[in-house]
């Protein structure tokens, strides 16, 4: 049997969060974060061969400042680091080893990406970085403050502008604009290919060319794959990986460092491990599974569409009064759906004790599969 490493955190001193020393632990007692509000089907959770899961950086200092950022390049913030450790122990829990990561150019992805494969114990794996899975060119916008562009322009304007499929922001002019990437050596050999604004619509075609030439190889050759990205880059590889309707896709939002988890039939569709078909609770659009549960995603997305669109809420709830290790605690309930498990139970469906063991016992044979092989 193939161990998992987790790491606990320990108590606070001098404001630094103490890490435990690592303690190996069976991966078949580590099933509760495949924990979700549905039924998963044995048997097809058993033959579906492919794995992909897909996972949003955690907090950069303009998610912390609610500023538009597009291809800007803003570090994690000490929360998102504590966010990308969590959603990295949510995955060695899960017993999942991939193959590869696929994700931007941009530091907060990449560096999201170095400390789950940290808690993962993978870090020897190959990390392939591409444009063409940054974020969504926010044009004109990037660098505003997306409450007070709220207050000027309207809620219903500035949603259009961020998850509309085809309506782009307003373009930015790279002679005055202070954040035009143009400037940054990572793209002076492409200077032609830096959009000024760019719609979903655009993200998707730009993130299609990645995904047929890179991603889905990969996948048919039996390789599983994390892919760590942005909400739009992201939301465009779902849209299409889901075929969400151009009409509905504004409705969908995605968190960070919130670990989903896909199991892809041999033409690379989504299998649905739910037994009655339903989709997720907390989107209502997508066949993965969120490793954290959908209870914990629902509270992050109402957060999020308060901290953009709710006016009359003057503080910013991305800036908290916790301390590392409440935060750590926090994050580490979130993933683990420590906090589900304690609230009272509302789901539609019941929880089936054993379908967490199905998933996990079905990804670490394949790991087995693979390293025989």
């Amino acid at each position: 049997m193939m161990s998992s490493i987790l790491t606990a955190a320990r108590p606070i001193k001098n404001g630094l969060l103490k890490i435990a020393p690592r303690e190996t632990v069976r991966r078949r007692d580590c099933v509760n974060l495949f924990i979700s509000s549905h039924q998963i089907h044995t048997d097809t959770a058993k033959k579906c061969p492919y794995n992909i899961v897909f996972l949003r950086h955690g907090q950069s200092t303009w998610n912390r400042d609610n500023r538009f950022i597009g291809w800007t390049d803003t570090p994690l913030t000490e929360e998102g680091v504590i966010e990308a450790r969590a959603a990295g122990q949510a995955l060695s829990r899960s017993g999942i080893q991939f193959d590869a990561v696929h994700t931007s150019l941009l530091r907060r992805a990449i560096r999201t990406t170095n400390v789950v494969l940290m808690e993962l114990g993978q870090e020897y794996i190959p990390v392939h970085k591409h444009f063409r899975l940054n974020e969504r060119m926010y044009g004109s916008l990037v660098g505003l403050n997306k409450k007070e562009c709220v207050k000027q322009f309207g809620k219903e304007q500035v949603k259009r502008w961020r998850r509309s499929y085809d309506e782009p922001p307003p373009p930015m002019d790279p002679a005055t604009h202070p954040f035009w990437p143009g400037h940054d050596p990572r793209y002076t050999h492409m200077i032609e290919q830096i959009p000024l604004h760019e719609s979903l619509k655009c993200t998707v075609k730009r993130s299609s060319v990645y995904w047929d030439s890179v991603i889905a190889p990969a996948l048919l050759q039996g390789k599983s794959v994390l892919v760590v990205g942005h909400e739009n880059n992201l939301r465009s590889l779902l849209m299409r990986l889901e075929q969400i309707p151009e009409q509905d896709i504004i409705q969908l939002n995605l968190p960070r460092a919130m670990p989903l988890a896909y199991k892809l039939d041999e033409n690379l569709k989504p299998v649905n491990l739910r037994a009655d078909g339903s989709l997720d609770d907390a989107t209502g659009f997508l066949q993965g599974t969120w490793l954290g549960g959908d209870d914990a995603v629902s509270k992050i997305l109402k957060r999020d569409e308060q901290q953009v669109y709710d006016t009359s809420i003057q503080e910013n709830l991305e800036i908290g009064s916790k301390s590392v290790g409440e935060s750590w605690k926090t994050w580490m309930d979130l993933s683990s759906s420590r906090s589900a498990e304690k609230a009272p139970l509302k789901r539609r469906h019941p929880v089936l004790n054993g379908s967490t063991q199905i998933i996990s016992e079905s990804f670490e044979e394949e790991g087995q599969a693979r390293r025989l092989a």
